[in-house]
C-alpha cells in the first residue's frame, strides 16, 4: 500500500442561531454566506496540492464543500453515506435547553457516557465510530494518491481520535471549527497527524 496524505476538512458555517447551542446531526441545514466564504478559502488553500480523490457524506453541506474543492482538481466527489454526521434522532434541531427540559434523564445519561449513549431514535458515538472507521479503511485501501475527506465535526473527531490512537471518549478534546483543515499522513499500518484545525493558510 502506498503512502498518502488525507486532507480532512469540515464544511463551512451553517445557517443556525449561534446564541443557542443546538443539536445538529443529520438534518439538512444549508451553508450561511460566511460558510460559503469559508469553503471558498478552504478550496483555495488546497488548490495547489496534488489531490486525486475527494470523498464526502451525502448531506448537502458536505457535498457542496466537496464539489468546490474537487473543481480545482478536475475530479468529481465520491459520495459515501457512511461519512454522515452522527444521527441524534429526536434531538435533531433542538436546543440544549429544550433537550434538558424534555429529556432530563437522557441528557444526564449522555453526559455520564458520551460514547455509548443513544438519543431516542439516534445512534451513539460508538455506533458512528464503527461506520466511519470502516469507511476510512475502505477509502484508504481503494484510493491512490492524496485524498480529501469533506467531513463533519463529529466524524472528523472520530477519525482524528483513530489517527492519534486515542479512545473515542476523548473526541471533544479535539477542536474542529467550521471550514478547518486537518492533515493526516497515512502509512501502511499507521497514521500521523501533521496539521490540526487549521483555518488560516498552509
Amino acid at each position: 500500500m502506498e503512502f498518502k496524505y488525507i486532507y480532512l476538512v469540515i464544511h463551512g458555517k451553517i445557517q443556525i442561531n449561534e446564541e443557542q447551542k443546538t443539536y445538529i446531526g443529520q438534518i439538512d441545514i444549508p451553508l450561511s454566506e460566511e460558510g460559503k466564504e469559508q469553503v471558498h478559502r478552504l478550496s483555495s488553500m488546497l488548490s495547489g496540492l496534488k489531490i486525486t480523490a475527494d470523498y464526502c457524506s451525502d448531506l448537502p453541506r458536505s457535498i457542496e464543500t466537496a464539489k468546490k474543492i474537487a473543481g480545482w482538481h478536475r475530479i468529481h466527489p465520491v459520495i459515501k453515506p457512511e461519512l454522515r454526521e452522527i444521527s441524534l434522532g429526536e434531538w435533531e434541531g433542538l436546543t440544549f435547553a429544550e433537550v434538558i427540559k424534555r429529556y432530563p434523564e437522557e441528557f444526564r445519561q449522555r453526559g455520564a457516557d458520551i460514547v455509548n449513549f443513544r438519543p431516542p431514535g439516534g445512534e451513539s458515538f460508538a455506533d458512528c465510530s464503527k461506520r466511519v472507521i470502516n469507511a476510512l479503511q475502505e477509502i484508504k485501501s481503494h484510493s491512490s494518491g492524496n485524498i480529501v475527506i469533506s467531513g463533519h465535526a463529529g466524524v472528523n473527531r472520530i477519525i482524528l481520535c483513530h489517527a492519534l490512537g486515542m479512545p473515542v471518549d476523548n473526541l471533544f478534546n479535539i477542536s474542529q471549527d467550521y471550514g478547518c483543515l486537518n492533515i493526516i499522513f497515512a502509512g501502511n499500518s499507521h497514521y500521523r497527524v501533521t496539521l490540526l484545525n487549521e483555518t488560516g493558510s498552509i
